[in-house]
């Protein structure tokens, strides 16, 4: 009994609007279920000049409670000690879910997958599951982390220069693999947690001027996912804590 009123808690997640690993537990969930206002068309088509947001939750339409945490006002929030006492890395997302507290972006959408209905998000074939999972570990921890705040922060005057040189790179890597995996999707024709990874990215890699069009099988798959409505409610420029001049 007491598990059963765990699982019927809503989830909080404690997150950033433009961080890509937030958006990829957030894409799990539907934002309609949570009474966020709706973006307007032009939001979406206007992807290159907003920031990310999460997926895994919209996916799997889990109603959850956002909390947010600015990674820039205040000197960054999740440098408090309170947030420290949440999360020790200081990182978003940090989701409460079931009693316990699951930080790392990977490591939630994995959880949420094992534990609740709804779409699987890793293949039940084992050589399907290794392939999303190498997708998904090429991207969040091969890409991502050489381009997010806390490193550009480090870099200075050349952090353009910095993401774009990582960003193509993993990207030059990313490219022929997803050639010999992709169906519809990232792993053959079901979704999967790759897909969460990759829309996220591909945002980044075009704020940062990156020419996706090199990539034609990343482009492809980015436009085919984008198309689906947990993607589209998930945006960055739908989150509560979207800047108003980043919401269309």
């Amino acid at each position: 009994m007491h598990v059963s009123l765990l699982l019927l808690a809503k989830p909080v997640l404690h997150g950033y609007f433009r961080s890509s690993c937030s958006w990829r537990v957030r894409i799990g969930e539907s934002c309609t279920s949570i009474g966020l206002p709706a973006c307007s068309l032009n939001a979406f088509t206007m992807l290159t000049k907003f920031a990310l947001c999460t997926s895994a939750f919209a996916l799997k339409g889990i109603e959850y409670d956002p909390v947010p945490v600015n990674l820039i006002q205040d000197g960054g929030q999740q440098l408090s000690e309170q947030y420290k006492k949440l999360n020790p890395m200081q990182q978003v997302p940090s989701v409460e879910i079931d009693g316990i507290t699951v930080s790392q972006s990977l490591a939630v959408i994995q959880y949420v997958d094992e534990t609740r209905p709804g779409p699987r998000l890793l293949p039940a074939d084992p050589k399907g599951r290794a392939q999303v999972r190498m997708i998904s570990d090429l991207i969040a921890s091969g890409i991502q982390p050489l381009q997010n705040l806390h490193v550009l922060q480090k870099i200075g005057a050349e952090k353009a220069q910095w993401a774009q040189h990582f960003i193509e790179r993993g990207f030059q890597a990313l490219e022929p693999i997803l050639k010999q995996t992709a169906g519809k999707y990232c792993v053959g024709d079901e979704i999967s947690m790759a897909d969460i990874c990759l829309v996220p990215q591909v945002y980044n890699a075009e704020r940062f001027k990156v020419d996706v069009g090199q990539y034609p099988t990343i482009k492809r798959l980015n436009r085919t996912l984008l198309e689906m409505e947990a993607f589209k409610v998930t945006h960055p420029s739908c989150q509560p804590d979207t800047p108003a001049d980043l919401r269309s």
